[in-house]
């Protein structure tokens, strides 16, 4: 989706924070920065740095965790964009510790664009399937018995976005697969959309909707969920569909 795009901005080269640049949403997302010229601050685990060898002299790394207030404080001065991938890795507020500092730290018109899943909603009126609920919920009680994730959290993480009036959106992404590039997903505000139904996208594309968004007005405070541009379901319903349900 291209309206409101801000062209101007477009034009000039921007300065990008990504947050959980070392996983692989992350590099993808790195790389797509780069082909646009933008400046990139990468933030990552210390122990994960290495993975970020390959744009060695090309971006800046910030190592620390990132739910760390001071690491994001400095990684996001100056920047005209934010990325961040909202990970409820353990069961103490990974996520919305992420998502708070860049809300408290990031310049006030800077455009800044979260990742999460389907699971999350901002209105309620998604419609899930039998199959999402149930393994939403299975996540959710193994996770916290093993206290290695905690989906509340992304919940928590993503109601402090939604209550922001900082220049955010929210990427939901389906079920993601490899592959090359088919183009720039298409979306709809809920899940239920007939044009979602075929709940896949390739992870290089999440990757190219996450870096679009950053001069895409028309998706301020939105929190699109994205499918394959060139799925079943997109190519029958048609893009006409991702702005209407």
């Amino acid at each position: 989706m291209r309206e409101g795009r801000d062209e101007a901005i477009d034009r000039r080269r921007l300065k990008v924070c990504i947050i959980g640049a070392s996983g692989k949403l992350g590099r993808y997302m790195v790389q797509h920065a780069l082909d646009r010229g933008y400046e990139v601050v990468a933030v990552c685990r210390e122990k994960s740095a290495g993975k970020l060898e390959a744009f060695a002299g090309r971006i800046t790394v910030l190592p620390g965790q990132t739910n760390d207030r001071e690491v994001i404080r400095r990684a996001v001065a100056g920047c005209d964009g934010v990325l961040a991938v909202l990970v409820p890795w353990g069961v103490h507020g990974y996520s919305t510790g992420t998502a708070q500092a860049v809300l408290d730290y990031a310049p006030a018109d800077a455009r800044l664009v979260f990742s999460c899943g389907w699971h999350i909603s901002r209105d309620g009126r998604d419609l899930y399937s039998l199959r999402l609920r149930a393994l939403v919920k299975v996540f959710s009680a193994v996770g916290r018995l093993t206290r290695l994730l905690d989906i509340r959290d992304q919940e928590e993480a993503c109601r402090r976005v939604f209550a922001s009036e900082k220049r955010w959106t929210v990427v939901r992404g389906s079920d993601l697969e490899e592959g090359e590039s088919q183009g720039l997903p298409v979306w709809s505000r809920h899940v239920g959309d007939p044009i979602l139904e075929s709940n896949t996208t390739r992870r290089i594309d999440y990757a190219l909707f996450m870096v679009e968004a950053l001069v895409d007005d028309g998706l301020i405070h939105e929190a699109p969920a994205i499918v394959g541009c060139r799925t079943p379901s997109a190519l029958a319903n048609g893009p006409g569909a991702t702005r209407e349900r």
